[in-house]
């Protein structure tokens, strides 16, 4: 690979709007194994990049660092579909809670009552206080 292929961290982090520290603990955490130049200096290869978008994508689903650890570095990460389905299996819920969410928004958008006045709304409120 050519030099100019390469990234320093600062480079690397600009570009996906990290801060250093950030790279630096996830390659403590074994995220992360960039090459070291002569000078000792990190130098971030296109697959670091591609790792980088992994492990980024990983946690805009809400995996965290242990799990991405254990699947980014598995010589077979579907070894682990436990961890996949788990984390669908919350998706699922999230997705489930947004759109219930989405539509308490879209009624109160259209609905000519006040919160207090509206049966949908004081039934959506209610639902959401947890019994004594």
């Amino acid at each position: 690979m050519k030099s100019s292929d390469e990234l320093s961290i600062g480079e690397l982090a600009r570009r996906f709007g990290l801060a250093t520290h950030v790279l630096r603990h996830w390659e403590s955490v074994g995220l992360l194994a960039p090459a070291r130049d002569a000078a000792g200096q990190r130098r971030y290869s296109p697959a670091d990049l591609d790792r980088v978008a992994m492990i980024l994508m990983g946690k805009e689903v809400g995996f965290g660092l242990r799990d991405l650890t254990v699947l980014v570095t598995a010589p077979d990460p579907m070894r682990h579909s436990d961890l996949l389905r788990q984390r669908i299996a919350e998706l699922d819920r999230r997705i489930a809670a947004a759109l219930s969410a989405k539509a308490f928004l879209e009624h109160a958008l259209h609905c000519p009552r006040r919160f207090a006045d509206c049966p949908h709304a004081t039934e959506r409120i209610a639902a959401r206080i947890p019994p004594a």
